[in-house]
């Protein structure tokens, strides 16, 4: 039981940082599809992009950055965690209840997967930790 105590110790602000930059990657390919049109454009978006989705585009990629390289993540974090929750209850709820059925899955995993970077930190692989900010992800 102690060599388990030990190994979850040792991984945990470890997985943290391969959760935050997988997440992270993830939500940048979102903002270079609204603005980029890669790796493929936003179904839809041929005249352009409304400036709310022109704003979220570029939370999408300068937030995903920093969130990548783990530098202010916890406020970053926070910010991302409520325009998910935003996007979610305006684009997909009113298509319907499930998330399944509305598309709204993803949304729903992004918005707490930043909700708890936003209490638990970066991780030990990030330029937080390099500048002593403390992780919580024991």
């Amino acid at each position: 039981m102690a060599n388990l105590a030990v190994l979850q110790a040792t991984w945990a602000p470890r997985v943290l940082s391969v959760l935050r930059i997988m997440s992270a990657l993830l939500f940048i390919e979102h903002g270079t599809m609204k603005l980029f049109g890669f790796p493929a454009a936003m179904p839809g978006m041929e005249g352009g992009l409304p400036p709310m989705l022109m704003a979220a585009a570029i939370l999408e990629i300068g937030g995903g950055v920093l969130l990548a390289i783990g530098l202010f993540t916890r406020p970053v974090a926070f910010i991302l965690s409520g325009m998910m929750a935003v996007a979610y209850f305006l684009a997909h709820a009113p298509q319907g209840f499930f998330p399944v059925l509305n598309q709204g899955e993803g949304a729903i995993l992004f918005c707490f997967i930043f909700f708890y970077l936003a209490f638990a930190g970066g991780g030990c692989w990030s330029i937080d930790a390099v500048r002593g900010e403390k992780t919580s992800a024991a």
